[in-house]
C-alpha cells in the first residue's frame, strides 16, 4: 500500500501541476458560468424599450376603434384615403411604422400588414398581431350571437394542473414533481458519463505516455504491475474529484458576484418582459362591465396562470425539500467512484496494449458502446423508473453508473439498490484482475499492435 501511496501522490501532483490543468480547472467554470449570466444580461441591455408610434389604417371599420395602447405601442388612427400616401415615405412622417388593415371577408378574417422604414422588431410585430387577433376573434364570436357567450366560455376554461403524490408504506402522502426528479437525476447521470468518459481517456494516454517513454521499465523493477495500474487510477480519480470541486466553487462563486453587481436586474427584466409578452390583451370599451369580456376573460386567466406558475414554483421549492439529499449525493458519489473504477481498469488494459492513440479505436469501441447505451437507458428511465429496461439497466454494472443514478430520487426498492452495487464491486474486482493480467504483459511490450487474440493470450500467462 505504501507503494501504491507513492504512485498516487505522483500521478495526483504531475498532473496537477500541468498547465492544461491549470488552464481547464479555470477556464470551464468561466465558460460555465458565462452559459449561464451571458443570457441575462443581454436580455437586460440589449432589448429596445421605446415606445414607437404607429398609424392605423383601419378598412374593416372594426378594429380601430378598439385598439388600446401599450408599453411599446402608441396607435394613431389614421383617415384610410391618407394610408397610400404615407406608406411611400414612412420616414419623413412622424409615425415609425403603419398597419394596415383589410375589409373582412365571408368568415369576419381580415389581413393585416405593416410598412416601416426600417426592420420591425419581433416584440413589437407581435404585439400589434396580438392586438388585433383578439378583437377580430371577439368579433368573430359575437357573429354568432351565441345567448350568453361570455358567462359560457367562462364556465368552459379550465386551466387545472395535475398534482402526483407518493404514497409511503406507512400511508403517509408527500407530493411528487416528476420535472424535479427528471432534473436531479440528468445532471447527476451526465456528470458521470461525462467524467468517466473524460478521465478514463486520461488514464489511457497515461499509460501510453509512460510505455513510449520507457519509464514504466524503471517502475516496474521495484513496483508490480497491479501496483501502478491501480496507483495510476486512482490518482487520476483524486484529480477529477479536485477538478470537479473546483469547477462547482469557482462556477459559484462567478455566478453570485455577477448576480451581486447586476443587482437582480437581469432576473427582473427577463420576468418583465415574460409578464408584458403574455399579458398584453386589449380591453374592448362599451360593454357592461357585470359580464366578462372575452379580453377580461383572457386577462383573468392570465392572472390565473401566473397564479399556478407561482405555485408551481412552490411547488419545486417544496419537492426539492422532499428530496432524500443524503441518498441521492450518496448514490452519486458511490456509483461515480465505483464507475470510474470500472472503466478506468479498462482503459489502463488499453493503454497498455497499443504504443500510440491511432491503435486505441478498435479496443476502446466495446468500452464506449456500454457507455453511451447507459445514457440512451437513463433517458428511457424518465419516461419510465420502473420498466424493465430502466430497472436492469440499473443493475447491470455496465449501465448502472448512470443509470441508477437516475433512477434514485423517483425511489429503488433496496434489493435492487443492494444487488446492483454488489455486482458494481464484484464485476470491478473481476475486470481489474483481467486488466492487470493485460496490463503486466502489455506494457512491456513493443513495435506490434495488439490483437484481441494477443490480449487472449496474455491472460493465460501465469503469474
Amino acid at each position: 500500500m505504501s507503494k501504491i501511496g507513492i504512485i498516487i501522490g505522483r500521478e495526483y501532483s504531475t498532473r496537477v501541476r500541468k498547465k492544461s490543468f491549470l488552464v481547464a480547472t479555470f477556464l470551464v467554470p468561466i465558460l460555465m458560468a458565462a452559459m449561464m449570466v451571458v443570457p441575462i444580461l443581454i436580455a437586460n441591455f440589449s432589448t429596445d424599450k421605446q415606445v414607437r408610434d404607429v398609424a392605423v389604417a383601419d378598412y374593416s371599420g372594426i378594429v380601430a376603434p378598439n385598439l388600446n395602447n401599450s408599453q411599446i405601442v402608441n396607435y394613431h388612427i389614421i383617415d384610410t384615403d391618407k394610408a397610400e400616401e404615407l406608406k411611400k415615405d414612412i420616414a419623413a412622417s412622424e409615425y415609425y411604422a403603419l398597419v394596415q388593415i383589410s375589409q373582412l371577408d365571408s368568415s369576419n378574417n381580415a389581413k393585416i400588414a405593416i410598412y416601416s422604414d426600417e426592420q420591425v422588431s419581433l416584440p413589437l410585430k407581435e404585439s400589434i398581431e396580438h392586438n388585433i387577433n383578439n378583437i377580430l376573434t371577439e368579433n368573430k364570436l359575437r357573429s354568432y350571437n351565441i345567448v350568453d357567450l361570455d358567462k359560457v366560455i367562462a364556465n368552459i376554461n379550465n386551466s387545472s394542473r395535475a398534482k402526483t403524490y407518493q404514497t409511503t408504506d406507512s400511508g403517509e402522502q408527500k407530493e411528487s414533481l416528476v420535472g424535479v426528479y427528471m432534473g436531479v437525476g440528468y445532471i447527476s447521470s451526465f456528470i458521470i458519463y461525462f467524467f468517466i468518459l473524460m478521465f478514463g481517456g486520461m488514464v489511457m494516454q497515461g499509460v501510453i505516455e509512460e510505455k513510449n517513454n520507457r519509464i514504466i521499465e524503471v517502475i516496474v523493477s521495484s513496483v508490480k504491475p497491479i501496483e501502478i495500474m491501480m496507483g495510476k487510477i486512482i490518482g487520476i480519480a483524486l484529480v477529477a474529484l479536485t477538478q470537479f470541486v473546483a469547477w462547482i466553487a469557482l462556477t459559484s462563486l462567478i455566478v453570485f458576484g455577477v448576480s451581486m453587481v447586476a443587482g437582480g436586474k437581469g432576473n427582473d427584466r427577463i420576468m418583465q418582459q415574460a409578464v408584458e409578452a403574455h399579458t398584453e390583451i386589449s380591453t374592448i370599451p362599451g360593454i357592461e362591465q357585470d359580464v366578462p369580456t372575452l379580453s377580461g376573460m383572457m386577462q383573468q386567466e392570465q392572472s390565473e396562470q401566473d397564479s399556478s406558475d407561482e405555485e408551481m414554483l412552490s411547488s419545486i421549492v417544496s419537492a426539492l425539500g422532499q428530496l432524500n439529499i443524503t441518498a441521492i449525493i450518496g448514490t452519486f458519489i458511490l456509483f461515480f467512484i465505483l464507475g470510474y473504477l470500472l472503466y478506468a481498469s479498462m482503459y489502463a488494459a488499453v493503454g497498455a496494449a497499443v504504443d500510440n492513440q491511432a491503435d486505441t479505436q478498435q479496443l476502446v469501441m466495446p468500452i464506449t458502446i456500454p457507455l453511451i447505451a447507459g445514457l440512451f437507458i437513463m433517458l428511457s428511465a424518465f419516461q419510465n423508473p420502473q420498466s424493465s429496461l430502466a430497472v436492469w439497466g440499473s443493475i447491470i454494472p455496465f449501465t448502472s453508473p448512470m443509470v441508477m443514478v437516475a433512477r434514485v430520487a423517483y425511489g429503488v426498492p433496496a434489493w435492487q439498490y443492494i444487488l446492483s452495487v454488489a455486482l458494481l464491486i464484484g464485476t470491478f474486482l473481476f475486470i481489474g484482475w483481467v486488466s492487470s493480467k493485460i496490463y503486466r504483459v502489455g506494457i512491456l511490450s513493443y513495435g506490434k499492435k495488439a490483437s484481441w487474440k494477443d490480449l487472449f493470450k496474455w491472460l493465460k500467462f501465469k503469474d
